[in-house]
């Protein structure tokens, strides 16, 4: 069985998806982008601007299904260059200090609305 999460605390999908599906007590949250909820706008700022954005927009999403950041097992995480990946690392750290999360980072060549990261992750709790 499967349950859909959604909050309007965090983007809206922006195609046939859900934010997140919980099934048993595993969560899998969507590719996250770095949108503000209340206006549906995309953050125009640098690397470090958009990776928290899409941090925060992930921590509403299993906020609204009772988990938290700490429940986070692994992260996908989608860069539009790789050469952000220090600036990237240096906001991933706050979030993810201690017992961090197993991850996967990628360079990729395009993102939807031409933003410059996407991170989906798992989740149990």
């Amino acid at each position: 069985m499967k349950d859909v999460i959604y909050t309007e605390k965090a983007p809206k999908p922006i195609g046939p998806y859900s934010q997140a599906i919980k099934s048993s007590n595993i969560i899998f949250v969507s590719g996250q982008i770095p949108i503000e909820p209340k206006t549906n706008e995309i953050i125009k700022g640098n690397i470090k601007e958009q990776t928290k954005k899409v941090i925060e927009n992930i921590k509403a999403i299993l906020e609204s299904s009772g988990a938290s950041l700490e429940n986070v097992t692994m992260t996908f995480i989608y860069l539009k260059d790789m050469k952000d990946f220090s600036d990237f690392n240096d906001i991933y750290q706050e979030y993810f200090s201690t017992k961090p999360p197993a991850r996967v980072t990628v360079e990729v060549s395009r993102l939807p609305r031409d933003v410059l990261i996407e991170i989906a992750c798992i989740a149990v709790v």
